[in-house]
């Protein structure tokens, strides 16, 4: 008996320990941000902009060709800028503009990422287009697994052209519980990315895509969300796993579906 109170006390002990870390560390585990300068990027050139806060961040820009649209892309959480460029090489021949979005604390930006700061630093992004004559009927928010949360926000502040959301969440607080269901981290979480509640508030045309064989963010998360929106499309793609992005079929079904909103389909 006595082994096994022993047992629970340890048990007890690891556990709070967990919580701990959690609690505290926990921005750490959520933006596992690169670091370094990156390297260039061919077609690409590198811009700097400020953001609402007195930060000076770096990402990376090509320009539209005349008459056509910009991208603003914010990659996944583990990324970086010049991923969101290899997510776009089937968008740009056709004349897309893209803003490869960077965040506070990646890339050797200043600054450390959270929540309202990366929202903060997408605002920055769409401000530095609107000076250079893009305006937000000129633009597609394209987010990619955490980067969904951001553009869902741009989204309910701008009318942007168009959204494109690629593995997103419902809400952080949601997948992370589906993962670590024994801690209460509805509670522990102080970023939350609700995009299931600000869906319903986007009225631009919504593009959902989502693999199903992703075991990061379950393919369930994207039938949540179109199910908050009818008006959102959804595309399920068969075997695909969380690096959906990246894919060929997934650009393409992305340019489709702009090409169809530009001819008024």
């Amino acid at each position: 008996m006595r082994i096994v109170v022993q047992l629970l006390v340890w048990a007890a002990i690891a556990y709070f320990v967990i919580l701990f870390i959690l609690a505290v560390g926990q921005r750490h585990f959520i933006y596992p941000a690169p670091m370094g300068a990156g390297r260039d990027v061919p077609g690409f050139e590198e811009v700097l902009y400020p953001t609402g806060d007195g930060l000076e961040l770096s990402a990376g820009y090509r320009s539209a060709s005349d008459g056509m649209p910009t991208i603003v892309y914010f990659h996944g959480n583990g990324a970086d800028w010049q991923s969101s460029v290899v997510a776009t090489d089937r968008l740009t021949p056709s004349g897309y503009g893209v803003f490869a979005a960077e965040y506070r604390g990646y890339r050797g930006n200043p600054g450390s990422p959270s929540e309202e700061g990366l929202y903060t630093d997408g605002r920055a992004a769409i401000a530095w287009l609107k000076v250079r004559g893009v305006s937000p009927s000129d633009v597609v928010l394209i987010g990619n697994s955490i980067g969904s949360g951001v553009a869902k926000q741009m989204a309910t502040e701008i009318d942007a052209r168009a959204v494109v959301l690629i593995s997103p969440f419902a809400s952080l607080p949601q997948v992370a519980g589906e993962k670590l269901w024994w801690l209460p981290v509805d509670l522990l979480l102080r970023d939350r990315f609700n995009n299931l509640a600000k869906i319903p508030q986007v009225t631009a045309p919504i593009l959902l895509l989502h693999g199903d064989a992703d075991d990061v963010i379950p393919h369930h998360h994207s039938e949540q969300l179109a199910q908050a929106n009818p008006a959102a499309e959804l595309v399920i793609f068969p075997g695909a796993g969380h690096d959906l992005a990246w894919h060929d079929k997934a650009e393409q079904t992305v340019l489709q579906f702009l090409e169809r909103i530009d001819t008024g389909g």
